[in-house]
């Protein structure tokens, strides 16, 4: 199965207990480093947002708290993108199915774009990214959240420990669903070990990258402007 395919399979068949796992299995730290993301983003109300793999649409709904109004949710699971709107009234109309590889906007038409723990799932990213630079205004923003091993011996130890052994465990007791929960953590170590979000934002055209990791390393926040 290609990965376009395993990607939509997966989160199809979990979507309907993915919030209760998503917080459930991170202790609500999550939700967190979403809001941390979003400030270092410097979103505002004026802001126009293009919230890629979207999923269940929380990065979007914490925007939307912090007062955006204009924005998009894109995600290729039909299942997430319908649980997103049962969690909101006005994300209706206001969300595509579509993959961040052919993202159907013009140029220039957002200021920033988020992922939160979506661009491993990404089939390829550098063209993702090239896309991200397309549709984003002069000065916008992509903020990129995702998984990362940390630097720390014994917290890797841990972290690993807790996503290949326990993580898998609990994923499949709840949602019925054993590759979904072993894809995360595999998705995980491969990305980590093999894609430098840096250096593609930077051959994608972006001019300025950050990097901020998050709790104890476990988690990294990407920012990259044009």
């Amino acid at each position: 199965m290609d990965k376009k395919k395993q990607v939509k399979r997966i989160f199809d068949s979990i979507a309907y207990r993915y919030d209760f796992l998503n917080h459930f299995l991170s202790v609500g730290i999550d939700i967190y480093w979403r809001k941390k993301s979003l400030k270092l983003s410097e979103i505002n109300r004026h802001s126009v947002l293009l919230d890629v793999a979207c999923g269940t649409g929380d990065f979007a709904i914490e925007a939307r708290k912090l007062g955006v109004k204009n924005i998009t949710g894109a995600d290729l699971s039909y299942n997430m993108l319908k649980f997103f709107n049962a969690k909101s009234e006005w994300s209706r109309g206001n969300i595509i199915q579509c993959v961040a590889e052919n993202l159907p906007f013009n140029s220039g038409t957002f200021t920033h774009i988020t992922v939160a723990f979506g661009v491993r799932n990404f089939f390829d990213i550098a063209e993702a990214f090239k896309n991200f630079n397309t549709v984003l205004k002069d000065g916008g923003k992509a903020i990129v959240l995702e998984f990362q091993l940390p630097k720390n011996i014994i917290i890797r130890k841990g972290y690993l420990f807790y996503f290949n052994k326990v993580l898998p465990a609990i994923g499949k007791l709840i949602s019925k669903d054993k590759e979904a929960y072993t894809y995360l953590p595999e998705s995980v170590n491969q990305f980590d070990s093999n894609v430098n979000l840096v250096k593609l934002f930077k051959e994608a055209g972006f001019d300025k990258v950050s990097v901020k990791s998050l709790t104890f390393g476990i988690a990294q926040i990407t920012i990259a402007e044009k």
